[in-house]
């Protein structure tokens, strides 16, 4: 069960207004079971059922019977007065941008104070609008009842069941348009990516950069001691090299030079290859890469490229069908 948070109430200074509420969801309770019996003892099976059983009751209720709508005005006249104040207290307030906007936000209120016919169901709208208020200030959390939690639960389920279809059929349209030879592809290439292909180049450039200096320069004399290991290894597996022993003297001295400088030639060629993508220098060679993949709509074509990026996307669509069609719900239960 709800419990009623005291603190908030304190806080939001709504005491008043809140035992207002009460008081007018015990006149609407109250209200709405009259109109539902009085509606069931409309019904003459029902009203002989009662004079035969409860004789006593029945003859108490029957002026009220005949004259329920004139009981039914009393209920009217509170629930409107009510209506009336916390309007007149929303005007002073400001609570809307003008002041004739209560009645068109609240208009479930004001059509339940008229008294004829299925208007005075409408009233019951008031009771889920004196609850939601109520949990609005946080004075009564209903998030924490069972029925709010099962309600709940099974409302996320069945939204997830209809959006989940809703996406594969959409994603199933876009995979068969794809086949018929949409022009999706050229429309992404040419009007998307082609105009932007600019800041596409620099944005590339810059997240190299960040690449680069965030995992290269930390780590330079590891990979560097590294290349020359691995340098030194692939040399001495080397046949020729070994050769070199052969030679009296000069040789063992001449094979270590040769290890050593081909050692150090490799690191820093590595060296300035990512020292160049770790600039501004970078920008030309980027540009060339983002050239090559986006070239001039002009100049594009062939039916080979498009039909791999057709099989790429549709393994695309496919791998984010399979995702949607996961069921979370079902990982709750």
């Amino acid at each position: 069960m709800f419990t009623l948070n005291r603190a908030n109430l304190k806080s939001s200074h709504q005491a008043f207004w809140l035992v207002v509420d009460f008081v007018m969801l015990g006149l609407l309770i109250i209200n709405l079971a009259l109109i539902l019996f009085d509606f069931i003892y409309s019904a003459e099976g029902f009203q002989s059922f009662l004079a035969n059983v409860f004789p006593a009751f029945n003859d108490f209720y029957q002026p009220i019977h005949k004259n329920f709508r004139l009981y039914d005005l009393i209920f009217v006249s509170i629930f409107f007065t009510e209506f009336m104040v916390r309007w007149a207290v929303a005007v002073r307030a400001n609570t809307y941008s003008r002041w004739y906007f209560y009645p068109f936000i609240h208009w479930y209120d004001l059509l339940g104070c008229i008294p004829v016919g299925s208007f005075r169901f409408l009233r019951i709208l008031r009771v889920f609008s004196i609850i939601y208020r109520l949990h609005k200030y946080k004075i009564i959390d209903f998030t924490q009842t069972r029925i709010y939690q099962f309600l709940g639960f099974y409302y996320e389920a069945f939204m997830e069941e209809l959006s989940d279809r809703i996406v594969v059929k959409v994603l199933s349209g876009v995979q068969n348009e794809i086949a018929q030879g949409s022009n999706l592809f050229d429309r992404i290439q040419d009007e998307i990516l082609y105009p932007r292909r600019e800041m596409l180049g620099q944005w590339i450039s810059g997240r190299v950069a960040i690449a680069v200096q965030q995992s290269y320069q930390p780590n330079q004399k590891d990979l560097r001691d590294y290349l020359e290991r691995r340098v030194m290894v692939a040399m001495k597996q080397n046949v020729e090299l070994q050769r070199l022993n052969l030679l009296p003297v000069v040789g063992p001295t001449i094979r270590d030079t040769l290890e050593d400088a081909v050692g150090d030639i490799v690191a820093q060629v590595i060296h300035e290859i990512l020292d160049d993508l770790s600039a501004s220098r970078n920008h030309a060679f980027i540009d060339d890469i983002v050239e090559a993949i986006l070239p001039d709509p002009e100049n594009s074509g062939g039916s080979r490229h498009n039909q791999a990026l057709i099989e790429l996307l549709d393994e695309i669509l496919e791998a984010v069908k399979a995702q949607v069609r996961i069921k979370h719900w079902r990982s709750q239960l």
